[in-house]
């Protein structure tokens, strides 16, 4: 089973930028879809990008539209989130995860999860 570590959270002033990896272990990451999430506070969880095994990307946050970008890199078993332009209601836990299905967006799919990095946009 494939264990995730994400890294690069923290604190962001409004229009600045951060990036998110995530590393995967214990499988390689070629063999799964991928997922970006957040959760903000009193919010539900929301999708962002998924990106399925074979590469295709899929925004399913319009908020997000021309200031994220998600990818991956099966060589290193690791994906990103490259956040720019930050606003504060970008404020949220962020979440990578997996699914063993070639191609989904839908968050019941995705069983493995990392365990959440802060970002935190304020002034």
């Amino acid at each position: 089973q494939v264990q995730l570590v994400e890294s690069g959270g923290g604190l962001v002033q409004p229009g600045g930028s951060l990036r998110l990896s995530c590393v995967a272990s214990g499988s390689g990451l070629a063999q799964y879809a991928v997922g970006w999430f957040r959760q903000a506070p009193g919010k539900e969880r929301e999708g962002i990008f998924c990106i399925s095994k074979n590469g295709d990307t899929t925004l399913t946050s319009p908020a997000v539209a021309g200031r994220f970008t998600a990818s991956r890199d099966n060589t290193q078993n690791t994906m990103y989130l490259q956040m720019n332009n930050l606003k504060r209601e970008d404020t949220a836990v962020y979440y990578c995860a997996t699914s063993d299905l070639v191609d989904t967006c839908r968050a019941v799919h995705y069983a493995n999860w990392g365990q959440g990095a802060q970002v935190t946009v304020s002034s």
